[in-house]
């Protein structure tokens, strides 16, 4: 059997890991959160792979592409070019969009170019990237700055009181005189007893300014003029104020020449069957689908197949309710991951080995087949197909399944099983155990709501008129299939109440972010340390008095190489403590700062004597991530531990009833963890606080009290309320959610 040999890997956690990887198969690696699967695949396999290839090119080259760390392993053999589909959203600038990065748009605008009437040019014609077709107002963009004027003024105020909220436009400002010393406006009058042409005067000057009783300076610029002159209509390099006040005074709005379609006008009007290409763009994939597959000109087959084959893999991994001018900045990091693998299935390679994270993330349970089907296509093409996955579904499907373990952190590094899915349901492994659990069939539980949360005539994105009453006080769930509208309701919900938001988005990750910054407990712990020994707080923090001056508190030296890649040591000075010999020599229970920084989560409870540390600290250990070490930098840990660092901090700054609006907490979580969530979100509620969770995990559906199904199905064919009640009344119904509640509900 062919297959990725390694031997002794030291990589983060692993314990001088030995383990043969089978090539051409579908592997599935499990195991708990923090276990070491990601410094196993990720930075392991897929770091060696991607070093190996880089170095196959000249320098000037490998500076140009992306930075690969060579693992700590003793040897490694039998690996193969690799592809990363990872959860990081595609992002882009603004011109990336869904049909630019998918290639779709490429075959829609060479369509158009071959077809359309009037006949426009070839293909670039209708590329709003290119010179020759975007539009010449917003550069191809489709938005444009125009100025928020609802926010240039104050009414309850007078100008002599500031009632101009601009920069120099207030007393005693530049331009303040332009407007209070020409005698043509009631400086001390509040602006709310103005007249209406008063006030249009002010803001736009030109016929209401000549209307006054006293007409201003011929030279006179109303309020907005003046403001976009200086601000928007300069070519130099703007200020950081200049910039501030642009964000805080202008919105983008659809540019009034396109219209949004980014195009020229000549691209604009020529049209296929009737359609132009902003029409289909704007559309959903899957009516974009059903129009090219009536197209059966000759001509243009081998384009129609392509665009066809491409629009049809995103159907079906469950996209369709997605646009080619969707924006790529918009999408979720499921949506994106799963146009990187749609990217991949057009490929001609072979023998590649794709190495994937959590491809179920944002899937509802009846997405997940169509998600799996796609994995097993990149296998029997010849490649070999590597995914770090917590989903009982894609286990089942595996040709291998590789569990690390048995703990997190140093509890972990190990390979404790490595076989079928069968012999992993009998394994007494956490992941073997945790399938074993009994399926839930409903909770005799009954939690009481103490008040509820009114979401009336939501219209935001697919949401149709929709009112819904969320009960205060106990955990509510929102689920449906993806673009259904849960986080659309959900975003409703916090613009509509005051909440507390804990989504997907990345913690901040530099290198000297931990989680105990993060959090905000080390202050507390320099407190400590200083009051113990009598010295300055900064002699404890490694980003000041107490940073080694060698590595100015970083623990490593980089030495830049210029075209080549470059290196980076440990500090000869500190060794890699971060800290000055000075402030090493105060210590607190026998431990110095440097010393904290090694302890784990758990150990620092029961070891540092102050009773504010250790309740942050439980905070964290409460969330399952008691294994951490105090000074871990956060760019080391999954995702799903950093949104578990964000849950932490969250709780701990908690005060008085709150509405906690969760995005999918178990993103990254093994089943065990999930568990350990479950706990967290239970005890917030026991403390008052009403819970919030779009989530598709089917056991948090289950615990909770109250649940809104959203669908039936994605985008224009979503947006409506299908159901409201308790989880265990919603086995009956022919919806997506209701038939995966019930299918489980019977299993063992």
């Amino acid at each position: 059997m062919r297959a990725i040999t390694l031997r002794q890997a030291r990589t983060n956690n692993l314990a001088n890991l030995d383990l043969d990887v089978p090539r051409n198969q579908l592997v599935v690696f499990v195991g708990r959160s923090g276990s070491g699967k990601s410094s196993l695949v990720f930075d392991t396999i897929a770091a060696e792979a991607g070093f190996q290839l880089n170095e196959t090119f000249p320098p000037f080259a490998r500076n140009r592409l992306p930075k690969w760390a060579r693992p700590e392993v003793e040897h490694i053999d039998g690996l193969t070019p690799v592809i990363v589909i990872d959860q990081r959203r595609i992002g882009g600038n603004a011109r990336s969009t869904v049909g630019t990065v998918t290639d779709a748009w490429t075959y829609l605008r060479l369509l158009f170019s071959r077809l359309s009437d009037p006949y426009v040019g070839e293909s670039n014609r209708f590329s709003f990237n290119d010179p020759s077709g975007m539009c010449p107002v917003c550069s191809g963009l489709g938005e444009v700055v125009v100025s928020a004027v609802d926010r240039f003024l104050d009414l309850d105020k007078s100008l002599a009181e500031g009632a101009i909220r601009l920069p120099g436009f207030g007393p005693g400002k530049y331009w303040y005189s332009q407007y209070a010393d020409i005698g043509s406006f009631a400086i001390d009058t509040p602006l709310h007893d103005w007249s209406e042409g008063e006030r249009e005067a002010l803001l736009f000057g030109g016929s209401a300014a000549a209307e006054l009783g006293r007409k201003p300076p011929k030279d006179y610029e109303g309020v907005v003029e003046r403001f976009e002159r200086i601000y928007l209509h300069t070519a130099d390099n703007l200020s950081e104020r200049k910039q501030a006040a642009i964000q805080k005074f202008t919105r983008s709005d659809t540019c009034p020449e396109c219209d949004g379609d980014r195009l020229a006008k000549p691209a604009r009007t020529a049209t296929i069957r009737g359609r132009t290409i902003g029409e289909l763009a704007r559309g959903e994939i899957t009516e974009l689908l059903e129009f090219v597959s009536e197209i059966d000109e000759p001509a243009v087959v081998p384009v129609v197949s392509a665009l066809t084959a491409r629009l049809q893999a995103m159907v079906t991994i469950g996209l369709g309710y997605l646009a080619l001018a969707r924006a790529t900045t918009s999408l979720s990091g499921g949506e994106s991951q799963r146009i990187k693998t749609v990217k991949q299935l057009g490929s001609s390679l072979t023998e590649l080995t794709y190495v994937v994270d959590e491809p179920t993330v944002g899937l509802h349970p009846t997405d997940v087949e169509s998600m799996i089907a796609l994995l097993e296509q990149l296998r029997d093409s010849g490649n070999s197909v590597l995914v770090v996955e917590h989903d009982p579904a894609v286990m089942r499907h595996a040709d291998q399944i590789i569990e690390v373990g048995p703990g997190a952190g140093a509890a972990g590094g190990r390979v404790v099983f490595q076989g079928s899915y069968d012999d992993l349901r009998a394994a007494e492994t956490p992941t073997g155990r945790a399938l074993r659990r009994p399926g839930w069939a409903g909770d005799d539980a009954v939690r009481r709501p103490v008040g509820e949360l009114v979401v009336a005539n939501a219209v935001r994105n697919n949401l149709r008129d929709v009112t819904v009453r969320i009960p205060a006080g106990v955990m509510t769930v929102l689920t449906g299939v993806a673009g259904s509208g849960k986080s659309s309701l959900a975003a409703e919900l916090v613009a509509q109440h005051d909440a507390v938001v804990i989504d997907q988005k990345a913690v901040g990750t530099s290198r000297r972010s931990t989680p105990v910054t993060y959090t905000g407990i080390a202050p507390a712990i320099r407190k400590l340390f200083a009051q113990s020994n009598d010295v300055p707080v900064a002699m404890f923090s490694a980003n000041s008095a107490g940073a080694c001056p060698e590595c100015r508190g970083l623990g490593v030296l980089h030495t830049d190489l210029a075209f080549m890649e470059g290196q980076e040591v440990v500090c000869p000075v500190c060794g890699g403590r971060r800290f000055s010999p000075e402030s090493l020599v105060y210590q607190v229970n026998g431990y110095s700062i440097a010393d904290v920084d090694d302890l784990t989560i758990e150990q620092a409870i029961t070891e540092l004597p102050d009773a504010g540390i250790a309740r942050g600290l439980q905070q964290l250990a409460a969330v399952g991530l008691g294994y951490l070490r105090l000074g871990q930098s956060l760019n080391t840990l999954s995702g799903g531990e950093c949104q578990r660092v964000k849950i932490a901090k969250e709780l701990r700054v908690a005060e008085g009833r709150t509405t906690y609006v969760l995005d999918e907490p178990t993103t990254g979580l093994h089943l065990d963890d999930i568990e350990t969530l479950q706990g967290v979100l239970d005890r917030l509620v026991g403390h008052g606080h009403s819970v919030v969770v779009v989530e598709h995990n089917l056991e948090v559906i289950r615990r909770a009290d109250w649940l809104i199904d959203l669908g039936p199905g994605p985008g224009r064919h979503g947006g409506t309320v299908l159901f409201e009640g308790r989880p265990a009344d919603y086995l009956d119904r022919a919806t997506p959610t209701s038939r995966a509640l019930a299918a489980e509900s019977v299993a063992v």
